[in-house]
């Protein structure tokens, strides 16, 4: 921004709004306050989102990938964010770990015999080409951050939104269970997630597609005794070759997360928890599936707490490019391209996709501009991962003769990196 354009913005004094405290809303908060101009009147930034501050342990039980491979990377969008230091002392496994051999995705066989480690190279600059963190972590992190300048709500949902004849934007707020009330903005960003109410709401056409892929996920947890190798220093997935796929990573010292899926024609329900016998058979289904993996899948399915056991349905969607015939409404993160567990990759999405658009606004000389860029940006690399995910759920659920050739492919290729990596 030149000296002139510096005395004025498009976005001063505006009111806009955030749909979604996750990783997308969060970080589009933190960057547009760390790359506005500082002689500039800022706009103001609320931020609604249907959780408390600490939401339920279901939905943050698990770790999740960050990568630092490229400028599309999550760990890149943290140094960007100015928490990348923070978040690298909160890892599952230690950065130094990985010169070792440790704390790098594998891929097993039925037996835990490595058939590929993967080490990607690392971006000048940054620590290490990829890490796990605790989603509760990363969440804690970035909400202390965006704290700091922006107004968030807690236990507010944004459920629907029209534009007022003055171009700006009414949205509704539901509060609790029923309290309903209005209120009014200038740019709606809606970063509420895979099952995007706002989504719904302008585009009820554009809705999340059965990858056919079912997951069950529980947790276990080794109060009394250590993680079992070789878990307890690598995370990735065996590969079965009936059927059955099963991802293993810690998410503490004491805590392993597993989720074991299956390909199916529909999506399951959801699972009752009030309804002991219906866990017990989940569990029994689990150990039917996984009867060819060695241990130490018994021990880890036996020693998982029945409560934290959910069954999720790989759901995903084509991301689109804003045209604002609804007024001005930004998608970002899963609201506008949501992926599956099986792409590994939708946290480094959704901080890309807040520091972009952030970024792009600041820069940019009015609101169509800012967009049209950040579409350039974003469109493309979620189109890749979705294509991404839909292979990995191919090979991950191969069976027969397109399994052996995966497991040779990897173990030969395996074998090249281990040799290259000496």
């Amino acid at each position: 921004m030149s000296p002139d354009e510096a005395r004025v913005h498009f976005l001063s004094g505006k009111r806009i709004v955030v749909a979604g405290a996750g990783a997308a809303g969060l970080a589009f908060s933190i960057a547009l306050r760390k790359l506005w101009p500082p002689s500039v009147e800022p706009p103001v930034v609320v931020i609604y989102d249907r959780d408390t501050r600490e939401p339920s342990v279901e939905r943050q039980g698990y770790s999740l990938s960050l990568h630092g491979t490229d400028r599309d990377s999550g760990l890149y969008a943290l140094q960007q964010l100015g928490l990348l230091d923070e978040i690298v002392d909160l890892a599952v496994f230690r950065v130094q770990d990985q010169s070792q051999g440790a704390a790098h995705f594998t891929m097993w066989t039925h037996e835990f015999e490595p058939m590929i480690r993967v080490r990607p190279k690392a971006m000048a600059g940054l620590p290490a080409a990829g890490m796990r963190i605790a989603r509760k972590d990363l969440r804690r992190v970035l909400v202390e951050a965006a704290s700091a300048s922006a107004d968030i709500r807690w236990g507010t949902a944004c459920t629907s939104v029209r534009q007022l004849d003055d171009g700006r934007l009414q949205i509704r707020l539901v509060e609790g269970e029923s309290a309903e009330k209005d209120e009014q903005c200038d740019i709606l960003v809606a970063a509420d997630g895979a099952s995007s109410k706002i989504r719904a709401c302008l585009r009820p056409d554009d809705k999340l597609q059965f990858a056919r892929a079912v997951q069950v996920v529980g947790t276990a947890r080794f109060d009394e005794a250590a993680i079992p190798p070789p878990l307890d220093t690598s995370y990735g997935s065996v590969l079965t070759g009936t059927g059955a796929t099963c991802f293993f990573s810690r998410v503490d010292q004491d805590t392993l997360v597993w989720g074991l899926s299956v390909l199916g024609a529909a999506p399951r329900p959801k699972l009752d928890h009030r309804d002991p016998q219906q866990l017990q058979e989940i569990l029994r289904q689990v150990r039917e599936l996984g009867k060819d993996m060695t241990e130490p899948f018994k021990l880890i399915v036996d020693t998982t707490d029945p409560s934290t056991i959910v069954v999720l349905n790989a759901m995903d969607k084509q991301p689109f490019p804003h045209d604002m015939k609804a007024g001005p409404v930004l998608f970002i993160g899963d609201a506008n391209h949501a992926v599956s567990p099986f792409a590994g990759n939708g946290a480094n999405l959704a901080l890309k996709d807040g520091w972009d658009l952030a970024d792009q606004l600041c820069q940019s000389s009015s609101l169509a501009r800012a967009v049209a860029a950040y579409d350039k940006r974003s469109v493309p690399r979620a189109m890749a991962t979705l294509k991404s995910s839909h292979w990995r759920i191919k090979v991950g659920h191969a069976t027969g003769l397109a399994y052996w050739l995966y497991r040779v492919f990897f173990t030969v290729a395996g074998a090249i990196v281990k040799i290259l990596d000496r």
